[in-house]
């Protein structure tokens, strides 16, 4: 049987290219994050930081082992999603082939074994392409982590020998699982009905696609009915995760959801859009093999960003409601008196940033976890920012959890500064958790060394006294450092507090997406490679190679065009979350889309699909059509 395995390997190759490269670049992101995680969480920060620089260090290295753990796990869901899709598509193609094996007296065990074994080859194959394509994945991923600040310059992945076979093993289980279902369902089909295209056969949407496409759809709608329960960090981390189950589930629907959509695409008049319409209506496996990866592409990168930049929105008006200054002054170290002595301040709440660890636990329940902390004044702080009514009772040797979670609202927390430990302290109260993160501790000035003091960034919020001349006071002000107005305050804010979000996403998405984009351009090569003698057909009715052309190109326009919109519906589920969570968190539903990037995004993935579909359909009808019209595919 691996003799048969690896002739249909070899008869076929072209048609599973696809399913190769896909394995490949699966196996290489793998690889490639794992060699850099191992590295980033054994990284030893440079002898000579001192205590803060340190702290930030190790915070950043932190940051980068969990880029690249979202990484692998998102390649390693996106190699088995277009696996999968691949298997099922070119497996349905062959099911004459498999049912003339069976006739022949092939037991169903044995065509399993047949696929199964043609899996692991390609597997094999994929890995033998991803390790040497892993390194230069490796080198792209460094220099993404350096340019980000995750990791310093000169951070390289050490080369792990192990890794060889763990590779290997990656690539043989993608393609395996990929294989799983759909050489489980061709061996259950009966022969007969494989050869007359009759009974289970013909049937689209299987058993196995109904019920992925249900439990994905619940595990969606669960997510959205939780997140705005699930706090302020909960709810953003939940609704992040949205649009995964939901494209997964619209694109287990496809077979049926993509002739619907593309049959109210425009394709204008005459024979090749007739010809187009029709192959849509008829053909739906294969609309939706290509609508699939489109699915997840637009799904994945419209939500996320969408979330990503809807959270910032919201972050930027809740901090506004909490936030009662007319002026903000930055600069470093102890400015509060200095600011406070200009005339025309009426009042000003001095704010010291610097990094901290809270310790919590015993024995093996111990944890520790890296925290900003903000050394206040507790009735100035009350005052500059409402609801924050808690910090008024801050006093002696306590801390109150801060509007950024991470720490305990009660007991006690063991904290250890730049340099000090200051020991076990009282959590006296805290601050409500806000979309917009800020500092995970508060602490009161008398309980941080004043060197410490002396070199963090620091800031005043500065309420001016009734009839000053803002202009007069802000030009005072700015002997003692930067000045600028609340607004332009808030909005600089954001953007800084967002940077660290945004390159994870820059990274996440831009990877995933590209690998996504991949699997459309894979699937519509598979689709137009194995349709030679179905073009050789129209030509020798009578129809011309370019009508053949544009027949297809308007055929994959309109499937790519519906898996736009039910990608952008998996999106909406997503969308749906988000205003769910911001109104939880803020009072106020807020959605802010990047319209920008979505028009980037469906428009490279039209041009992708488009022009791939134009190229190999060129190809295809290439040779004469009556020397396509006896061959067997």
């Amino acid at each position: 049987m691996l003799g048969m395995s690896r002739a249909g390997v070899a008869e076929r190759f072209p048609v599973l290219v696809g399913a190769v490269l896909s394995v490949s670049l699966g196996v290489a992101l793998v690889q490639s994050s794992l060699l850099l995680l191992i590295s980033a969480a054994t990284l030893v920060p440079p002898a000579d930081l001192g205590p803060a620089e340190r702290m930030t260090f190790e915070e950043n290295a932190t940051v980068a082992v969990a880029v690249l753990g979202v990484v692998m796990g998102a390649a390693t869901f996106l190699a088995g999603f277009i696996v999968s899709s691949t298997f099922a598509f070119t497996v349905t193609q062959r099911r004459r082939d498999l049912a003339l094996l069976r006739l022949a007296g092939g037991s169903r065990g044995q065509v399993r074994r047949l696929l199964l074994g043609e899996a692991v080859l390609l597997g094999a194959l994929g890995a033998a392409v991803g390790v040497p394509a892993g390194l230069g994945v490796m080198a792209v991923q460094t220099r993404l982590l350096v340019s980000a600040g995750f990791v310093p310059d000169g951070f390289a992945g050490e080369w792990r020998s192990w890794i060889l076979a763990v590779s290997v093993g990656t690539g043989v289980m993608l393609a395996l699982a990929g294989a799983l279902v759909a050489s489980r369902r061709a061996s259950r089909v009966r022969p007969l009905e494989a050869l007359r295209d009759t009974g289970a056969s013909a049937r689209v949407m299987t058993v196995s696609r109904w019920i992925a496409g249900l439990l994905f759809t619940g595990g969606a709608t669960a997510m959205v009915i939780v997140a705005p329960r699930a706090g302020a960090t909960g709810g953003q981390a939940i609704v992040m995760n949205i649009a995964m189950p939901a494209a997964v589930a619209l694109a287990a629907f496809s077979p049926i959801l993509v002739p619907l959509l593309g049959r109210l695409v425009p394709t204008g008049a005459g024979v090749a859009a007739g010809l187009a319409r029709a192959n849509l209506r008829d053909d739906r496996r294969r609309s939706a093999s290509v609508a699939a990866p489109l699915i997840v592409l637009v799904g994945l990168v419209f939500g996320n960003a969408g979330a990503g930049t809807s959270f910032q929105a919201s972050a930027v008006a809740e901090l506004r409601e909490q936030t009662r200054a007319d002026l903000v002054v930055e600069g470093t170290g102890p400015i509060g008196a200095a600011v406070a002595a200009v005339p025309g301040v009426a009042a000003a709440s001095t704010e010291a940033s610097i990094p901290a660890t809270v310790h919590t636990g015993r024995g093996e329940d111990a944890e520790s976890e890296g925290v900003p902390a903000l050394v206040v004044d507790p009735a100035s702080y009350a005052a500059a920012h409402p609801g924050s009514d808690a910090v008024a009772g801050l006093r002696g040797r306590g801390v109150v959890a801060g509007p950024g979670g991470g720490v305990p609202d009660r007991g006690t927390v063991r904290v250890s500064l730049p340099g000090t430990d200051l020991g076990a302290l009282p959590v006296f109260a805290s601050v409500p958790e806000t979309s917009s993160g800020g500092a995970g501790l508060l602490l009161p000035p008398d309980v941080v060394p004043l060197a410490l003091l002396a070199d963090a960034p620091t800031r005043s919020f500065v309420s001016l006294a009734p009839g000053a001349d803002p202009v007069a006071v802000a030009a005072a002000l700015a002997a003692v450092g930067r000045v600028s107005d609340v607004e332009s305050w808030l909005r600089a804010d954001a953007k800084a507090r967002g940077a660290t979000n945004d390159k994870v996403m820059l990274i996440v998405l831009g990877l995933g997406g590209l690998y996504a984009l991949i699997g459309v351009v894979n699937s519509v090569v598979i689709g137009g490679a194995s349709r030679r003698r179905e073009f050789a057909t129209a030509r020798v009715t009578g129809l011309g190679r370019g009508q053949v052309v544009r027949s297809a190109l308007l055929e994959s326009f309109a499937v790519a065009v519906a898996g736009v919109v039910l990608g952008g519906l998996a999106a909406g589920a997503t969308f749906v979350g988000v205003l769910g969570t911001t109104a939880a968190i803020t009072g106020t539903a807020t959605l802010d889309l990047p319209w920008t990037l979505v028009a980037m995004v469906v428009g490279v993935a039209l041009t992708a699909t488009a022009t791939a579909s134009a190229v190999t359909s060129w190809v295809a009808t290439r040779p004469a059509p009556v020397t396509l019209m006896g061959a067997g595919e």
